[in-house]
């Protein structure tokens, strides 16, 4: 229980320690007060969208001037001039920036007429995506199960007691001057509504269509909708200059009666009652009124509709499980982290964090149009942190960082539609900005598919669409499907090639460098006010540049097109520059091995083909390989990974590395100094951001199984406080899953079944293991070195025991 539950023996403190619930296109907290019961309701569409129309000035004419200085050592005077011309609103400027923030849709509340509780208990299932809340009232013991219903798109709520109860039930959203409200509560009866699917992506036709920003939206009339006699309560609201919406609740109550109270509702000696909470969000063609149109309850049977949700849930969630042989803590969630804190060994308190983490991700993206922001789909504020936005120099790229690995690819469907969302608006942004081909992404932006900078002091940065080019290849060598490929991957990858071929330019020695160029968020000495420094060809954007052109010509040789346009990437790879060691035996953050600002900076951009890339190898490349693990030791000495994100990459990083002890080390320290009593990944001071918490999912993935270069790596970093255990369903780059047992820290069996037939490798094998089919025959083998390849055939298991 205490790995697939949270569960506590009080209400939440605060709205981050409350239970998250998500189809990924709606989301809610759950407060769970006895008392005064609250959801808070998002949708993930629901942004102000007041600059949703905003557009890039020519700036083009202004980079000769800003090349010139950074060329010639002049960084203070290159970095402000950069940032004036291309920096955009925000940031240090003192002028707001024009990214939309998040927006909550309000509240469900009620109160139930009873007295103060006792015996409570609040809890999250994490295998079946439902809470509950229990408690004793006036002797009487009432339960409350929420569930974010996947198999229908709502958002639903179970009230039941020993004898019959009432109730006030209403909708409320916080005070917010810049947006009209209409509050009604309405008693009607209802005609059925047939179920509804959804096709799969590349195929998908969303009834929700965002694609025209033209379109100004009008609050809707009351409608409504559902089965039987029902009764409705709807909150209408407008931004001013902005998107309108719709949160509306139908309450199906079992016997009793319900009555109007003004804009709520009353109900009375009811023995059971479901509620239905639908939002829509007028981002685009449809009116809000018309998306909760399109999601109704076929019934009303709970039991039903209980199981239509685990069944479809579990198609998403339960195709991976960990499980260790150590005993499970008997402790509430809270209790379970503060006797952590206090030094109490608690092996499998990871092992929650990791079920939590795979959760979030179906939570935030199982019906989901849009990527999880910072904040997955949660949020309470009229002003999150940052706009609660979608920041590309990281935060985006690490909430997928687990997701192939971990058997969660269907949540890559929405992060691909956002980025070719952006398609359009990044190729003038490249022209307007840079004067380039191809696409430029901001690094920091809302779901409109605007590439404006926002960030004056951190925007000037070419990297975003690169960094996020990276998840299109990954699904293809996870995945192998060649339509994927020919369709979205390479045509992406192209545009991020594209822009490079255009932007490089040839120093007095024929190397290609990229002017501007900085590694997010970091800066030398010598930049004067401001928080990055702008220079020559950084280390990340020089490894991000490697990357998409080597995974472009890949692309390109499988689908047999562009031989020309793969011999000309291939001519910008060799003339790209090398990199650097510094005085330190670090790995060069920068073309030059300047002072650090800041060396136990959150960042460790340069990192990053260690990990989540691939361009440095302990093999192919060693002396890069020793010199960034002596960069992460530097970091770490100077007080680095502090805050929640930045934790998980060092943690994914020692799993990289091979170091099972250290890695586990950070894990552990992501959780007890970053996690809130939910759990909930926290940034300095308390700004729940959940990258951190799919971060550290990502670095239990990394500990157990690598797949670099389509090469398996079985239990790379095990930790030693997981000596026993077992995982089924991981993922691995060729198209595998991949099953492992193991006993006293070493593996014991292990089952491969590949997509495709092909040559298997795995590493460090090579007299260790045998290899045999399902039956127990043996499958030939060859050693090379290390390495043990043999053949595997489409849909075939193929067994790996220990010798």
């Amino acid at each position: 229980m205490s790995s697939t539950k949270l569960w506590y023996t009080h209400p939440p403190a605060e709205y981050i320690a409350a239970l998250p619930i998500g189809t990924g296109r709606l989301a809610a907290m759950v407060l769970g007060d006895p008392t005064a019961e609250r959801l808070a309701l998002n949708h993930e569409w629901l942004w102000r969208g007041v600059n949703r129309n905003r557009d890039t000035e020519p700036a083009a004419h202004l980079l000769p001037e800003v090349r010139q200085l950074l060329l010639s050592g002049q960084f203070e005077e290159g970095t402000l001039k950069g940032n004036q011309a291309f920096g955009g609103l925000g940031g240090i400027s003192k002028q707001p920036n024009r990214v939309d923030p998040y927006q909550p849709a309000g509240d469900l509340r009620f109160s139930l007429d009873h007295g103060s509780a006792t015996d409570y208990h609040r809890e999250l299932d994490l295998e079946n995506g439902l809470v509950t809340v229990e408690y004793t009232a006036g002797g009487v013991r009432f339960r409350r199960a929420y569930l974010a219903d996947i198999a229908h798109d709502l958002l639903l709520a179970c009230i039941t007691a020993d004898q019959p109860f009432g109730g006030r039930f209403w909708l409320d959203r916080i005070d917010d001057a810049e947006c009209f409200l209409l509050r009604q509560a309405s008693i009607g009866h209802c005609e059925e509504h047939p179920e509804r699917s959804e096709p799969s992506f590349g195929e998908r036709s969303r009834r929700v269509r965002r694609s025209n920003p033209e379109f100004e939206p009008e609050i809707a009339s009351a409608q409504t909708t559902g089965l039987a006699m029902t009764a409705s309560l709807t909150l209408d609201g407008q931004f001013h200059r902005g998107i309108a919406f719709r949160a509306e609740a139908r309450l199906y109550p079992k016997d009793g009666r319900i009555t109007a109270d003004g804009d709520a509702l009353r109900v009375s000696d009811a023995t059971e009652l479901l509620i239905a909470v639908n939002i829509g969000a007028g981002a685009g063609t449809e009116t809000p009124a018309a998306e909760c149109g399109c999601h109704t309850l076929p019934h009303t049977d709970w039991e039903r509709l209980l199981a239509e949700h685990v069944a479809a849930y579990r198609k998403l969630y339960a195709g991976l499980s960990l499980t260790l042989d150590l005993p499970e803590s008997t402790l509430p969630t809270d209790e379970r982290l503060a006797a952590a804190r206090a030094g109490a060994a608690d092996p499998t308190l990871p092992l929650l964090y990791f079920n939590f983490g795979r959760y979030l991700m179906v939570a935030s993206t199982a019906t989901a149009d849009l990527p999880p922001n910072l904040q997955g789909k949660w949020n309470e504020s009229l002003n999150p942190p940052w706009q609660a936005d979608y920041h590309h120099d990281v935060n985006l790229q690490m909430n997928y960082w687990p997701v192939e690995g971990g058997n969660l690819a269907f949540a890559t469907d929405s992060f691909f539609r956002h980025c070719e969302r952006f398609i359009p608006h990044g190729r003038k942004a490249a022209a307007d900005l840079y004067g380039c081909k191809g696409v430029f992404f901001p690094l920091q932006s809302d779901p409109w598919g605007r590439c404006t900078p926002e960030s004056f002091g951190w925007a000037v940065w070419t990297g975003a669409a690169a960094w996020l080019a990276e998840h299109f290849w990954w699904r293809w060598e996870y995945g192998r499907d060649r339509a994927f490929l020919r369709d979205h991957a390479y045509p992406f990858l192209k545009e991020v090639a594209a822009f490079y071929e255009t932007y490089l330019i040839e120093d007095e020695h024929g190397v290609l460098q990229a002017v501007p160029s900085q590694s997010p968020e970091n800066r030398f000495v010598g930049t004067g006010r401001f928080p990055v420094s702008l220079g020559v060809s950084a280390t990340m954007d020089i490894l991000l540049i490697r990357e998409t052109l080597r995974h472009a010509i890949a692309a390109a040789a499988l689908l047999g097109v562009d031989e020309e346009q793969r011999n000309l990437w291939r001519g910008i790879l060799d003339r790209l520059p090398s990199l650097k060691i510094g005085r330190f035996g670090q790995l060069q953050e920068w073309n030059e091995d300047f002072d650090e600002v800041e060396p136990g900076h959150r960042h460790t951009s340069h990192l990053i083909g260690v990990y989540p890339g691939d361009e440095l190898d302990p093999e192919r490349t060693p002396e890069l390989w020793q010199a960034s693990r002596v960069s992460v030791e530097r970091r770490l000495a100077q007080g680095g990974g502090h805050t929640g994100w930045s934790r998980a990459w060092t943690a994914c990083l020692f799993a990289r590395f091979g170091d099972g002890g250290r890695a586990w080390d950070h894990l552990v320290h992501l959780i007890l100094d970053f996690a809130t009593d939910g759990l909930f990944d926290l940034h300095p001071p308390r700004i729940f951001q959940i990258d951190g918490n799919f971060g550290g999912t990502a670095a239990m993935l990394e500990m157990l199984l690598q797949s670099y270069g389509e090469e398996l790596d079985l239990l790379p970093a095990l930790p030693p406080a997981w000596p026993d255990g077992e995982v089924r369903g991981l993922c691995a780059r060729g198209g595998y899953t991949v099953n492992l047992a193991w006993r006293g820290g070493a593996l014991s069996r292990a089952e491969i079944t590949a997509l495709e037939d092909r040559t298997c490798t795995l590493l460090h094998a090579a007299g260790r293991y045998t290899v045999k089919d399902a039956d127990g025959n043996p499958i030939a083998c060859a050693a090379d070195g290390h390495r043990l390849r043999f053949q595997v055939k489409v849909g075939q298991t193929v067994v790996i025991v220990a010798r």
